[in-house]
């Protein structure tokens, strides 16, 4: 909310000696905090003065252009200036920034020959001196500005109200009331102290259907006020002053009649639409709209409708998108004379979802979704209706139309030392009720040390016994609460899985990765670069109701596209030796019904609880980690090692190694990494292999479809599972007092026989005495024979109470053989 501090100091009777910067310390101790204090025409300095223009040539050049070549008086003579634009005539007042005058950009103005003359200044246009964008001529002034004569000479920049200083305010999504002049200066009123006259009073009105008809045919319009003015001046100007406050406030002038429904807007905070009356239909009627009804808004769009939007209708159909935007149909033109004005409350919460499923913010919608006034509408139409008369020459019909009413505002009761026993301050009673009378509540104080509170119509906010104590507390200051830190209580510490997590995080962290933090959100696109199947799980996707941008629309499934994404980031910018990993969530879309959304106004029950997070999708914890160009950069002492789908594997080895396990992997198949190149890794629970995610070189596809570096490498683990079939300690086994056997054995195998399963077959066949096993060697060559190949182990055999002999060994790892004989079809080499 931009706040001009002249037009703020005209609706608050401030005493003079009080600054910009106290009035901006105030308003944010009070909530309201001021970004900044921006200073307009600051930039433009010299002598910028009011000219009459006397007379002029008009002089065709060789270029085409036909420039003039002007006399001016600036109250010392005439003097001679260039000038391009040609919307002006002799005896106007312009501006005119004199030789020494610096413009906006640090344009200065010098005495200067152009087009064969000396150019003795220049007159202004609105964009050149900083106080709009109009670039179609220059700027003429009236003869009278806020009824004071144009003197020659004179400061133009103070004739035009051009300095100011306006304040950038965050106003929170409770304070709707504070997204208009009128809630910032009661606001200012009662910060300083200082009485506020409200110039938009809510006016007594009874329901009346005198005007232009309308019907309200939906609950989301509680109220709707209808003035028609007739006879406006199409030509009318709006007046210096309101554009300029439109400008200081961040709106551009467009003509009187939509200038004035945004000026009031601006100052009163309730949104106005004017219609063109010639091109009405019918009744005006608000109802919801029929699902896939169309729309052409004012922004030349054609947009297709939800049930859940709310309508302005007449007999043609849809002629506005009720708070959000206009349509084209009924659009005030350069020439509509006849206007009916709309007034109207709308629903907060159905405002705000027809303006984020339309992706159509807007001044009016910000305000309705946020909570505007209830009993405003009739007195702000009747302030626009009467500028549009004053200003425009316009006709106000006495016949004019107020339906729906206003409902009545919530009531609390309260314990009188509420405030002070929740902010743990001293505040009296008398206090509280100074307080929140100032802040236009009515308040009665009961015999049982209650008050009994009614809020004024224009705070919404005010719907909780502690939205009381809110107000009570910012109001006389957060800084009377007195800090003390809270005593720690007893905690049982860390979660076992809080524990595990960080320390997988610490191990992959010191194993050389880097951890990366991405968004978790993902588009189809992505998942179709990752080539899965149309069953995948990893396309059940959840999609957001209100996404941060339509092309990520949906939560992520893996969070290997994220990384994907911070690799071509850094390969962008020649950072090409990359271990980079990330621990997050993802989710999976599973049978629950949609969770429901509850009521915000209050605190949601045990039920509503349980019925939102039983239907939350799957959401497991994930770690994954992708690796591109050298794991070791190449140095004098040896060459650079490529890093590859062994560093991957090591990564995840890494990983559950800082639990106490370790990973068993085959080979295996996964779409998103090469055929052949790319490792199941899991762990064996009951004689089963339990898949905990897959490790290797990513598939050619996934590389080029991302963009990523040739043989990029990824590993991706399921880390909840990790975790849950960790050890959870207890006692610690005591170490042997016994000396360890060692005997080495190599087996013959088929040349596609995965060393892991000969693996289980030795430790299956080797029984209890069987302590570590170690593959250490594969051969392949003719002494291993054609479609064969050799795979050597270490085996290492203790006995718990006594030293085993080497016989005691041998028939342990004979039995070893046997089974992967057995199993495998391992032949052992001599």
């Amino acid at each position: 909310m931009r706040v001009p501090m002249s037009w703020l100091r005209e609706l608050v009777a401030l005493p003079p000696a009080t600054t910009t910067q106290q009035i901006a310390d105030a308003l944010t101790r009070v909530g309201l905090q001021v970004e900044r204090i921006e200073a307009t025409g600051a930039d433009i300095t010299g002598p910028v003065v009011v000219g009459r223009v006397l007379e002029f040539v008009d002089e065709p050049q060789k270029n085409g252009k036909i420039i003039r070549w002007c006399q001016v008086d600036v109250g010392e003579g005439p003097r001679g200036i260039i000038c391009g634009a040609h919307n002006f005539a002799a005896g106007d007042a312009v501006v005119v920034a004199l030789p020494g005058a610096v413009l906006p950009g640090g344009f200065e103005i010098s005495a200067r020959k152009t087009y064969g003359h000396i150019s003795d200044g220049m007159i202004c246009a609105v964009d050149e001196l900083g106080i709009g964008e109009d670039h179609t001529g220059i700027l003429v002034l009236p003869e009278q500005i806020d009824g004071a004569p144009v003197t020659l000479g004179a400061d133009a920049m103070k004739l035009l109200q051009a300095r100011d200083e306006v304040l950038e305010i965050d106003v929170t999504p409770d304070s709707g009331h504070c997204l208009g002049m009128r809630g910032i200066a009661r606001e200012t009123a009662q910060a300083f102290g200082v009485d506020f006259t409200d110039p938009y009073a809510p006016i007594a009105f009874e329901q009346t259907g005198g005007g232009y008809p309308v019907r309200l045919d939906s609950p989301g319009c509680s109220l709707f006020s209808a003035l028609t003015i007739t006879g406006l001046d199409p030509q009318a100007a709006t007046p210096l002053w309101m554009s300029h406050r439109l400008t200081a406030a961040g709106m551009r002038s467009i003509r009187l009649a939509v200038d004035i429904t945004n000026y009031v807007m601006l100052e009163s905070g309730q949104p106005l639409h004017a219609y063109d009356a010639d091109a009405l239909q019918g009744t005006i009627v608000v109802r919801q709209a029929t699902e896939g009804e169309r729309l052409v808004t004012l922004d030349d769009v054609d947009r297709t409708l939800s049930s859940e939007d709310l309508l302005i209708t007449d007999d043609s159909g849809p002629i506005g998108l009720a708070g959000v935007m206009g349509g084209q149909t009924t659009e005030l033109t350069a020439s509509t004379r006849n206007i009916v004005l709309e007034a109207a409350h709308f629903d907060p919460a159905t405002i705000g979802r027809t303006f984020r499923r339309h992706k159509l913010p807007s001044e009016a919608s910000a305000r309705f979704a946020r909570g505007v006034d209830p009993a405003l509408p009739p007195a702000a139409a009747r302030t626009a209706a009467r500028l549009m008369v004053e200003l425009g020459g316009g006709v106000l019909s006495d016949a004019f139309t107020v339906t729906g009413e206003v409902a009545a505002m919530p009531v609390q009761r309260i314990r009188a030392d509420l405030p002070a026993t929740i902010l743990g301050a001293e505040i009296s009673t008398q206090q509280t009720i100074d307080v929140l009378t100032a802040s236009c509540v009515e308040v009665t104080e009961q015999a049982d040390c209650r008050l009994t509170l009614v809020p004024p119509t224009w705070r919404g906010d005010l719907v909780d016994p502690y939205d009381y104590v809110e107000e009570v507390g910012r109001k006389l200051g957060l800084e009377l609460i007195t800090p003390q830190v809270p005593r720690a209580t007893a905690g049982r510490g860390l979660s076992f899985e809080q524990r595990s997590r960080r320390a997988v995080l610490a191990a992959a962290a010191e194993a050389g990765f880097a951890e990366l933090i991405t968004l978790p959100f993902i588009s189809t696109a992505e998942l179709n670069k990752l080539g899965l199947a149309t069953d995948d799980q990893r396309r059940a996707v959840v999609r957001l109701a209100n996404p941060l941008a339509d092309t990520q629309p949906y939560l992520r499934t893996t969070l290997l596209p994220g990384l994907f994404g911070a690799v071509t980031r850094n390969t962008s910018r020649s950072q090409d030796d990359l271990a980079l990993f990330e621990c997050g969530s993802v989710f999976w879309q599973n049978d629950a019904p949609a969770a429901p959304i509850p009521d915000v106004r209050q605190r949601p029950s045990e039920a509503a609880i349980e019925a939102v997070t039983g239907n939350l999708p799957d959401q497991p914890r994930m770690l994954a980690a992708v690796l591109t160009g050298n794991w070791l950069p190449a140095s004098w002492q040896r060459p650079a090692v490529k890093a590859d789908w062994t560093h991957a594997v090591y990564f995840a080895e890494t990983a559950a190694a800082a639990l106490g396990l370790k990973l068993v992997r085959r080979a295996g198949t996964n779409a998103v990494w090469h055929p052949g190149r790319c490792a199941e890794l899991g762990i064996r629970a009951a004689e089963e292999f339990v898949v905990l995610g897959h490790a290797g070189e990513l598939h050619p596809s996934v590389i080029k479809a991302y963009g990523l570096p040739e043989r990029a490498c990824a590993v991706e683990l399921d880390l909840d599972r990790l975790i849950a079939a960790a050890p959870r300690g207890g006692e610690i086994a005591p170490l042997s007092s016994y000396p360890l056997t060692k005997q080495d054995v190599a087996l013959i195998v088929d040349l596609d026989q995965p060393a892991d399963e000969v693996r289980q077959a030795l430790v299956d066949g080797a029984g209890e005495l069987l302590e570590s096993i170690r593959l250490f060697d594969i051969f392949t060559g003719s002494q291993a024979g054609d479609g064969k190949k050799s795979l050597a182990f270490a085996l290492g055999f203790r006995a718990p109470d006594r030293t085993l002999t080497e016989a005691e060994a041998a028939v342990a790892r004979e039995a070893a053989v046997a089974k992967a004989a057995e199993v495998c079809g391992a032949v052992q080499r001599a």
